[in-house]
């Protein structure tokens, strides 16, 4: 069986061997040594100033909406995403109002986020699809603009870097997640990123239950996570850069195999100032009922793709009468993610290859 991913496990006696300091002090949780250490190779990495490793990718975006410091309001968002982030909005009391997508890269259309400001906005609230950078400078203009916090979902953004940057150095703040299904991980886990101390110490707060010792100064939750975790980390940081390599080589095998059929392919060497982190491989087809064969030849077969992401989240119940993103409600209906992930064997992307060829 091919699954659309498949996690990235280092050495054991590299992770084991990580593993044992703590084991030695008998020292879990709770901000350990590992974990401290995870954090400052993070910054390192990422070279941003403040960071704070956490249990998972959703809770850093409870943490983001929770500094806002209001208990309603709008928040402008994307409908092209994982659920997280948009439940996150509502689990937090604010509602969530999309704004639809651009066609090329998948992340929300600035244009479309200024013209849904309205007195109730708080924040503007984007993801880096598939890692693929938002058009930052037009939407931290709007933010400038009209005084909102522009806060990135980066969960698929590990590794990619833009104008220079690490695309999560961007925004008034970036969350992402570590979980297993994710280039780096951590098996479970996430971080937010910051440029204001105040604000990095008013988040760390919010991780730890909003008090150090016997002082408590605000409300809190318990975002921490533990060392087992955080030896992943630090066993898998070093082999970042032959993972992206080697995912690189993958992509590049697909996008041979499936050239000249009718099919949209990201272009990630089209974006100027973009490294990319080649996180996926998704695959746009000319309409639903094509996608549902080729998805459907694929099962038979033993491999299995995903529909990231669908539906739109606009559709979804859960918010109320939303505005029409059609753009991000057709690109949902009609993309499949295929298996793609480091170990995936060259001759298994043949297979999947011709077999799409086949339906097509």
């Amino acid at each position: 069986m091919i699954n659309v991913t498949k996690t990235y496990l280092p050495p054991q006696d590299r992770y084991l061997a990580i593993l044992n300091r703590a084991w030695q002090k008998g020292w879990i949780t709770n901000n350990g040594e590992l974990v401290l250490e995870l954090e400052t190779a993070l910054r390192q990495t990422l070279q941003v100033p403040h960071l704070l490793y956490s249990s998972n990718g959703t809770v850093v975006l409870q943490m983001a909406l929770k500094s806002l410091g209001y208990t309603s309001g709008e928040i402008i968002t994307t409908p092209y995403s994982y659920v997280a982030t948009a439940h996150s909005i509502q689990w937090e009391g604010f509602t969530p109002v999309f704004a639809d997508i651009d066609a090329t890269t998948y992340c929300i259309n600035p244009a479309l986020v200024e013209a849904a400001i309205t007195p109730r906005t708080r924040a503007i609230l984007a993801t880096h699809v598939y890692g693929m950078p938002c058009n930052t400078n037009a939407l931290e203009a709007i933010g400038h603009k009209y005084q909102l916090p522009v806060i990135y979902d980066g969960a698929h953004a590990f590794g990619s870097r833009w104008q220079g940057k690490s695309l999560l150095s961007f925004g008034n703040m970036s969350t992402c997640s570590f979980h297993a299904t994710k280039i780096f991980h951590t098996v479970e886990g996430g971080c937010i990123i910051s440029h204001d101390a105040k604000l990095s110490a008013q988040l760390e707060g919010y991780r730890q239950f909003g008090h150090k010792g016997d002082d408590h100064y605000s409300i809190g939750i318990n975002g921490k996570n533990s060392e087992l975790h955080a030896a992943m980390g630090l066993a898998i940081l070093p082999d970042m850069p032959a993972l992206i390599a080697e995912r690189k080589q993958l992509f590049e095998q697909y996008e041979q195999l499936l050239q000249g059929l009718p099919l949209q392919l990201l272009q990630p060497t089209a974006i100027a100032g973009l490294d990319w982190n080649y996180a996926y491989f998704p695959v746009l087809f000319d309409t639903e009922a094509t996608m549902q064969q080729v998805k459907t030849a694929l099962e038979t077969a033993g491999i299995f793709p995903r529909r990231y992401f669908y539906p739109a989240l606009n559709t979804l119940p859960f918010y109320g009468p939303t505005a029409a993103c059609p753009i991000a409600e057709s690109v949902a209906s009609r993309m499949l993610c295929l298996p793609f992930y480091n170990g995936l064997d060259a001759a298994v992307v043949e297979r999947i290859a011709a077999i799409i060829r086949d339906c097509l």
